[in-house]
């Protein structure tokens, strides 16, 4: 940081929570249920997914907390070294964001008594930090009042892949009330969301009070509250193994947006504040080639040297391996060698390459 760059304060009384948990099914051979796309660094920019959103949000936090999976909990721990053991919450198995969310509002609760809490994915990438803090900053203020708040992306399509969320009335600055979440509609239906001016993409990023979190989830999913509170009760002692095995089953398999947000919004108890972060979610391999530099030709590579020719083949990705590739007249071709599998698309199939693992699997079976 340069003498003259500006030293972002911490938000008093805010945590940040990071749920690192998923695949990224969708960019296989590079992530795999071993080493998940929080764990990468796909961009080539020295720091992989999840210590980027530590980054981002450690300066504006008194304390940055990450949920993650039993596997992966070392790997979280070697590329956090400087993050307190206590601060790495392991699950012992996938119960979907609100039971990881909740947990950790129990514990931030427990520790430090009712604060504001934000949440955050572990492999989102946002180019414009200042926005991003300004956002939170608003959102840290909205979630006092007792709303559950959420940071809407200014759309830049009609995309079906995120879900959007409809802005009512303004309530502070930017901020506006929240009339419903809208998962993934299709092109047509958010094409007329965005001509309204009044869509926004839903990130998954929520910023609230942690007493007003719990509070939703004893009325809207009690068994999620009852086992979090009583495994938070548990967590900093001798008796976390067995709480765990006792209630982590019983926690209901959903996601926050299902179990807290679409309900309490429809009562009137969610509020958005929209931002231009230059957000992109990296969910496929065209997300991710539109976020890279190419080369004159148009062709972006990652990890190649000077081992790749391609010709007539604009837009084209390839990405990773040691051996030579050529491409001849294929215009957005993607080429990904992680060295055990090889990955031959196109961009405009990306998001399919979803069911790749399953096919690799029935092939071998």
């Amino acid at each position: 940081m340069s003498a003259t760059s500006p030293v972002t304060s911490a938000i008093p009384g805010f945590a940040a929570v990071i749920p690192a948990g998923g695949v990224g099914s969708r960019l296989w051979p590079l992530s795999r249920p071993d080493r998940p796309k929080f764990l990468l660094d796909p961009l080539g920019e020295g720091r992989t997914l999840l210590q980027a959103t530590v980054d981002r949000l450690q300066p504006l936090a008194d304390s940055t907390m990450v949920v993650t999976g039993a596997r992966h909990a070392d790997a979280v721990a070697e590329q956090l070294p400087g993050l307190a053991g206590a601060n790495v919450v392991t699950e012992p198995s996938p119960r979907d964001s609100m039971a990881a969310i909740a947990l950790a509002a129990a514990l931030l609760e427990r520790r430090h008594g009712p604060i504001v809490m934000g949440s955050f994915a572990a492999d989102h990438v946002i180019r414009k930090p200042a926005a991003f803090e300004a956002a939170v900053r608003e959102a840290v203020e909205v979630a006092r009042t007792g709303k559950v708040v959420t940071i809407g992306i200014e759309p830049t399509a009609p995309l079906e892949a995120f879900g959007y969320i409809e802005a009512g009335d303004l309530l502070g600055d930017t901020a506006r009330s929240v009339v419903a979440f809208t998962e993934k509609p299709d092109t047509e239906t958010a094409e007329r969301f965005i001509a309204t001016g009044r869509y926004f993409w839903n990130a998954g990023m929520f910023v609230m009070r942690t007493d007003v979190l719990l509070g939703h989830v004893e009325r809207l999913q009690p068994a999620i509250a009852t086992g979090a509170r009583e495994l938070a009760a548990a967590w900093d002692g001798p008796r976390r193994d067995d709480a765990l095995a006792q209630w982590w089953p019983t926690l209901t398999k959903i996601a926050i947006d299902h179990a807290i947000a679409e309900p309490v919004a429809a009562e009137g108890g969610v509020a958005v504040v929209p931002a231009d972060l230059d957000w992109n979610d990296v969910g496929d391999f065209d997300s991710l080639a539109g976020l890279l530099t190419p080369r004159a030709d148009g062709v972006i590579e990652v990890d190649r040297g000077d081992v790749t020719a391609v010709q007539d083949s604009p837009g084209a990705l390839v990405m990773g391996g040691n051996r030579p590739v050529v491409v001849i007249g294929i215009p957005d071709a993607v080429v990904v060698d992680s060295g055990d599998a090889l990955l031959v698309t196109t961009r405009a199939a990306a998001q399919q390459v979803k069911n790749a693992s399953n096919l690799v699997k029935n092939q071998r079976s």
